[in-house]
């Protein structure tokens, strides 16, 4: 696995259509996590443009990078910065739910490896990671979880 910088950016639109730009990413994914978002955490993207790049003209096609998806969008519509210190890999399901992802280990390892001192990992990855690292994991089940701990 490779980790990878998710940059996003939301604006009120001055356009009677909000626009979706997706670069490096699925545009069909970034517009079903923006409705997910909307729907289960009470975010009003709506009326926003969103832009999402993933930085080093990288292509990913990978149901873990929705987790960072979710951060990006949510720091840049927040206004919060997300934790420098902090990574994050999940997919994420139509109900908001948080879904184990392939490979944990070698991603857990890879952010350790890197710098990272924290990283929120799907509940179902993190109650099955019986190795011990040095980073500190986090498993959440939902999104409402992972914004709750995504700034503690």
């Amino acid at each position: 696995p490779i980790l990878v910088e998710v940059q996003a950016l939301v604006s009120p639109t001055n356009l009677g259509t909000a626009r979706r730009t997706a670069i490096g990413a699925d545009p069909q994914r970034l517009s079903l996590l923006c409705a997910i978002l909307e729907k289960k955490a009470g975010m009003d993207l709506y009326g926003h443009d969103i832009f999402l790049n993933i930085a080093g003209g990288i292509r990913i096609d990978e149901p873990a990078l929705d987790l960072g998806v979710i951060c990006a969008l949510s720091s840049s519509m927040l206004d919060k910065p997300v934790p420098p210190d902090t990574a994050v890999c999940g997919e994420v399901g139509l109900a908001g739910e948080i879904r184990a992802v392939a490979n944990i280990e070698l991603r857990i390892r890879e952010a350790e490896r890197l710098g990272f001192s924290r990283i929120i990992v799907p509940k179902t990855n993190f109650d099955r990671f019986k190795t011990q690292t040095r980073i500190d994991r986090v498993g959440v089940a939902s999104i409402h979880e992972f914004l709750e701990n995504l700034n503690s």
